[in-house]
């Protein structure tokens, strides 16, 4: 099993990006989990018809409140926390607190123990599991897939903006942390074009200057945000169309790559 996380600032297309990767993935004859880390609980949006799924902290509250009012209670299963979307990727949102109440990071860390204790892994078997990880915040919640040895291999979403790039450096400065007590390390880095000026120079120059190296740089085209709009990816919603063979390039070339840097 190929445990893979991505991380990227917010906004910059990384949970877009990552479910067109597990659905085109899952077109080269993997089995996938996507693994939704953002408290936004979007992730799997595209992969599921567009249809917001229940994220664990939600189920959690739920349950909580039925025994609060002495109601019966059912242990939560894995068909509770897991759906099945496009192609057969499963898909699990950890979901976040209520705005301006608690930890945005305890979503993260309760998915994750609840989906190990279940035996999620050994029961789905999965080929490929990505965790789409939010990468403003850099609390122990959000490290949690590389902290606990989950996902040894890393992939960076950034585009030519400063704060973008800003932020893929402070999230290779949690990697470099983690990495010297653990096998964690950088696969490289995905370029999600924005078109800003000498875009691809200044990202092959920061990849150049941090030891590691972009392995896909993905173009920018409207097809995305209408099969966004239509609730799929563009592997579901533009099969033939020049994004399509962009992310199943991208996909090949991440089942490809061997590079691990810290």
């Amino acid at each position: 099993m190929r445990q893979i996380a991505l991380y990227g600032k917010g906004g910059i297309g990384k949970s877009t990006t990552t479910s067109n990767l597990s659905a085109a993935l899952s077109k080269m004859d993997n089995r996938v989990m996507q693994i939704g880390c953002d408290p936004k609980s979007d992730s799997t949006v595209p992969l599921t018809q567009g249809k917001r799924i229940p994220t664990v902290l939600e189920l959690i509250r739920e349950q909580e409140l039925r025994r609060e009012a002495n109601a019966v209670t059912a242990q939560l299963t894995l068909e509770d926390l897991v759906y099945n979307g496009f192609n057969g990727v499963l898909c699990c949102e950890a979901g976040g607190p209520e705005p301006g109440v608690g930890c945005a990071g305890r979503g993260v860390i309760t998915a994750i123990e609840m989906l190990k204790n279940q035996k999620a892994f050994e029961i789905y078997q999965p080929d490929v599991v990505l965790y789409d990880v939010l990468g403003d915040v850099v609390c122990g919640g959000f490290a949690m897939p590389i902290r606990q040895g989950l996902a040894e291999e890393v992939y960076v979403i950034t585009s030519g903006e400063m704060m973008a790039i800003y932020a893929c450096n402070n999230i290779f400065k949690g990697i470099y942390k983690f990495a010297k007590g653990g096998n964690i390390r950088v696969g490289g880095i995905l370029l999600n074009s924005r078109g800003t000026p000498m875009e691809e120079e200044l990202i092959r120059d920061f990849a150049k200057i941090t030891g590691t190296e972009v392995i896909y740089v993905i173009p920018r085209d409207k097809i995305v945000q209408k099969c966004e709009m239509a609730g799929q990816t563009v592997i579901e919603g533009a099969p033939g169309s020049k994004q399509y063979e962009a992310y199943m390039e991208m996909a090949g070339k991440i089942v490809d790559n061997t590079s691990r840097t810290i």
